[in-house]
């Protein structure tokens, strides 16, 4: 994520990125992937606090 493109297994130590991802296709679409799967577990969130009300 420092340099904001995709590495290979020797670049940037593993705290400063994503991953690993199966091919560098993916690995392109880390920060877009990463989003998708926010939102989908803040949506969950909310369906859960929804039930216990």
């Amino acid at each position: 994520m420092k340099h904001r493109q995709v590495e290979p297994k020797a670049g940037c130590r593993a705290a400063e990125r994503l991953g690993p991802y199966p091919d560098q296709e993916t690995a392109a679409r880390a920060l877009e992937i990463a989003h998708e799967r926010t939102k989908a577990a803040d949506e969950a969130e909310a369906r859960w606090k929804d039930d216990e009300d």
